[in-house]
């Protein structure tokens, strides 16, 4: 018998799993702060010091997290389209992980799942997980790139940059952030990066009192293994939860596909290029509001999912032919929901990086569109570093009276010590 289903849970659940990196070049109009660079070796799946595999633990700890910020946002935006890219998200704040310190560093291990994980692990498996998606699938473009732009004259610590270069490939960037078109110099960096789907991720002027920017950029393009027959499509209604009525672009695929049934949920799953990277498109049960279902995901429920998916003939398979964008989204409510509310605070503990600073907003966008011959998205997250007022310059403003002393300080004795009381 055939079975005829209608899919709409699948735009989040790309890039949830769909990550990769090539690292792109940065413009040359700015000084770089990137004088020891990364030579290929340092990427190098062989290397003694890159784990083999990426440990199973790191990759559910990342998709824990995918799933709790896709659920708070969700949250937020209950009667929205929602699309991220949680690696995105996980990546900029992982390197801007490697210079919290104490409780700062805690929180942010709670929020990003990396409680009791040992950094230099973490750190390998990040390298690990980058060279490899990046060579994933010869037939899709897959790329990531991260940058660390900071404000020209200003002290980082070389360890922090150092760590970010070599196991994030972070290229470094110093920059006068007081110029005019310091903002379009960083923007373009993201367009190139995204392939010019996302263009305006920083706002002019800069702010006085930013330190830094720690930037991801995520672009994704690849053909279905079995394409849509644009022939096929056809004009139908999309039902939305409200009530109300779309009029939508249908596309149809018959035949063998891989498919799922669970108590609560349909999927299928459909595969790009040589197969190992995959679209899931998740429906719930009919009468189960979307909301509802996806309070219930998790890396549980998710691996529950993907088992009962297998390939099936006489399959009809109806899928709306979209596209989404979703952002700028300022992620500072959403992450500290999740713990990390300290980073963005003046308590903030980042003296890895210098004291005096924090997180003062994470930004991110994605976008999506999906047709007939494939999927195409880009996604960028912004890490946001401000100083905070400890930093501010100290005054000492002699307009009352004070002691004064003239002091050997080699042989410790005092010359004069006098008072000034009035002049």
């Amino acid at each position: 018998m055939k079975m005829g289903i209608c899919l709409f849970l699948c735009a989040s659940i790309l890039l949830v799993l769909i990550t990769g990196c090539s690292f792109a070049n940065l413009p040359s109009d700015n000084k770089s702060r990137d004088n020891k660079s990364i030579d290929n070796k340092s990427i190098d799946n062989s290397s003694t010091n890159t784990p083999k595999k990426i440990d199973s633990d790191f990759v559910a700890r990342n998709t824990e997290f995918a799933f709790k910020i896709f659920k708070q946002l969700n949250e937020e935006d209950k009667d929205k389209n929602i699309f991220i890219s949680p690696i995105s998200i996980s990546t900029a704040l992982s390197m801007t992980y490697q210079g919290a310190e104490g409780s700062t560093r805690e929180a942010m291990a709670k929020a990003l799942g990396y409680s009791n994980i040992d950094i230099d692990i973490l750190n390998e498996n990040y390298k690990t997980l980058l060279q490899r998606l990046s060579k994933i699938d010869k037939k899709i473009k897959l790329d990531m790139a991260n940058s660390i732009w900071i404000r020209e004259g200003e002290y980082i610590k070389e360890d922090f940059l150092s760590v970010n270069k070599e196991f994030f490939h972070a290229l470094i960037k110093e920059l006068d952030f007081s110029k005019d078109d310091a903002a379009d110099i960083i923007n373009n960096w993201i367009s190139d990066a995204t392939n010019k789907k996302i263009t305006e991720m920083i706002e002019p002027p800069i702010a006085p009192d930013t330190l830094m920017y720690l930037i991801n950029a995520i672009y994704f393009k690849g053909e279905w293994a079995k394409k849509f027959d644009k022939e096929n499509t056809y004009s139908a209604d999309f039902h939305a939860e409200n009530g109300s009525t779309q009029n939508i672009m249908m596309m149809t695929l018959n035949g063998e596909i891989e498919y799922g049934r669970g108590d609560d949920f349909q999927a299928v799953r459909l595969p790009y290029g040589n197969g190992d990277t995959a679209m899931y498109c998740i429906l719930p049960e009919a009468g189960t509001p979307i909301n509802d279902f996806i309070e219930t995901l998790n890396i549980e429920k998710w691996n529950n999912i993907k088992s009962t998916i297998q390939k099936q003939e006489d399959v009809i398979l109806n899928m709306p032919r979209f596209k989404m964008e979703y952002g700028i989204k300022h992620l500072k409510d959403s992450l500290s929901a999740l713990g990390m509310e300290e980073a963005f605070s003046d308590k903030a503990n980042f003296s890895g990086i210098r004291n005096g600073v924090y997180i003062h907003e994470v930004l991110h966008k994605a976008i999506i569109e999906v047709n007939e011959e494939g999927s195409e998205a880009a996604g960028a997250t912004v890490v946001e570093m401000r100083v905070t007022s400890a930093v501010e310059p100290i005054i000492f403003s002699a307009d009352r009276p004070f002691v004064f002393i003239i002091a050997d300080d080699k042989t410790g004795t005092i010359l004069f010590i006098g008072k000034a009381y009035c002049f």
